[in-house]
């Protein structure tokens, strides 16, 4: 039954994929079959070891037609003695799964790695918490993606789109179930007494209902200020027999009953405010006061919430270092989607983050269209004197910016001097010396010099500053 159950499994697998060119110049493995079960691996070169080298793994996806409901996420398949690419299904060991999902409008990137229990040796699945970045564009844009995620031997994670971070997080603490169980837990044959009372509050046992309180009043009672509304045909019935209606030939009394012609509406009515028995409108009853219940009050026997003791977790174990997972020997993917023509590319699993970058760069780099400062940084790598030309450009103009902006800081006095002037030598100097003072009458001129010298007063300054006091 077992041999027969897996042999089910695998017929169900009946998608078909194909190569194909996505983009112009690229080609990718893609799935074609729109509704179906969809199952592809390939075995690795060689076994990936978790040991002290990170975790890259990548690779490109295009929904070519956008995606209503399907996933492209791929497994990382365990390697095992009974490991068969041949046999591939759902039911396959696998040690991580990453990629998008989208159902509706549930979008998700799944990081789900297996984790064993080294007491039980069972394996349990640990989903990585999503992030809370939006990701609807990465399912409708139909444009290829780029979707990394990076495990480090200190059981950090990233998760990145496009280069772009999108989620990181601790593999000891943000995923879920955590992977090491509680130290105590509840213990399962603790019962709660059957004279715990853990209600906070109880009816007052002292209270009684008033005598005026009448649980039978009704909630809502007829209007006693409201009067028939004139014009109201309170002799005509809305609907009446109809008279055109004629009894069917075929209409049995003794087996179908007395026949009667269906009811219409009254014609008569149509332009009255109403026809038939009039009555009031109902109204809130001020006397209703419902059914009474004695009112609540602290229950002087209150215990608090019960809970059951706790106890030692029999089950405990504490994992240190889970990205010491299960070794891949293949990759995967165990695919169904709504939506047919998913592109996969480029699908990349190393321990080194500069060889993943290369990578990236003259893959999925190479059909985006680089920003300037990145056409400048490449042209480098062939052009290494490209550098000198950059500092040159770059730094003459910035030290020209400082220099003026912010000049050496000089005393005054070391460059000018200042010395009072009549309104007739100021005149005469201007006439004589031209641009070399630039003066006004009765003021105080600035005379360019080199070094500075002492201020000296003549009899003349004397009464030039006088002059201007008295002008003043």
């Amino acid at each position: 039954k077992a041999q027969k159950a897996e042999k089910e499994d695998i017929l169900k697998y009946n998608g078909r994929w194909a190569v194909e060119e996505g983009t112009s110049g690229n080609r990718g493995l893609v799935l074609k079959s729109p509704g179906r079960h969809h199952a592809i691996a390939a075995y690795l070169r060689t076994i990936f070891h978790f040991t002290d080298k990170p975790l890259i793994l990548q690779y490109e996806v295009l929904f070519q037609n956008g995606v209503d409901c399907g996933g492209a996420y791929i497994k990382l398949l365990t390697h095992t003695d009974h490991l068969r690419l041949s046999q591939f299904c759902d039911t396959t060991p696998y040690t991580i799964m990453f990629g998008p999902d989208k159902c509706g409008g549930n979008q998700k990137i799944y990081f789900i790695f297996r984790h064993r229990n080294p007491l039980t040796g069972k394996y349990q699945e640990k989903h990585a918490r999503q992030t809370a970045e939006d990701l609807s564009r990465y399912f409708t844009d139909r444009q290829p993606h780029l979707y990394t995620l990076r495990l480090y031997p200190d059981n950090r994670y990233e998760i990145l789109i496009d280069e772009y971070l999108v989620s990181k997080g601790s593999l000891l603490e943000d995923v879920d179930p955590s992977v090491n169980p509680p130290q105590e837990v509840a213990d399962p044959h603790d019962t709660k007494p059957a004279d715990w009372d853990d209600r906070p509050r109880i009816p007052d046992p002292m209270a009684r209902k008033p005598m005026d309180w009448d649980e039978e009043a009704p909630e809502l009672i007829p209007d006693p200020a409201a009067q028939r509304v004139h014009g109201w045909l309170e002799d005509e019935q809305p609907f009446i027999s109809d008279p055109e209606a004629q009894r069917p030939d075929d209409w049995d009394e003794d087996m179908d009953g007395k026949w009667e012609p269906p009811l219409v509406s009254n014609p008569v009515c149509s332009d009255a405010v109403g026809c038939g028995q009039w009555e009031p409108p109902l109204i809130s009853n001020p006397a209703y006061k419902g059914k009474w219940s004695p009112p609540l009050i602290q229950n002087p026997n209150y215990q608090g919430q019960w809970s059951p003791r706790t106890v030692t977790n029999p089950e405990y174990f504490e994992d240190s270092q889970p990205f010491q997972m299960s070794p891949v020997a293949a990759v995967g993917l165990e695919l169904w989607s709504t939506t047919g023509d998913v592109l996969f590319d480029n699908i990349l699993l190393c321990s080194d983050v500069t060889v993943a970058q290369r990578w990236t760069t003259d893959t999925w780099g190479q059909r985006q269209t680089p920003g300037l400062l990145m056409q400048l940084l490449m042209a480098t790598e062939q052009r290494p004197w490209l550098w000198a030309l950059y500092v040159f450009t770059v730094g003459l103009p910035a030290i020209l910016f400082i220099s003026f902006m912010w000049p050496d800081k000089v005393r005054i006095h070391a460059m000018f001097y200042y010395r009072a002037t009549t309104a007739a030598e100021s005149f005469y100097r201007w006439g004589r010396e031209g641009s070399g003072v630039i003066s006004c009458p009765s003021a105080l001129l600035l005379h360019a010099a080199g070094p500075a010298e002492t201020p000296t007063r003549s009899r003349n300054d004397d009464n030039a500053e006088q002059k201007l006091k008295a002008a003043k």
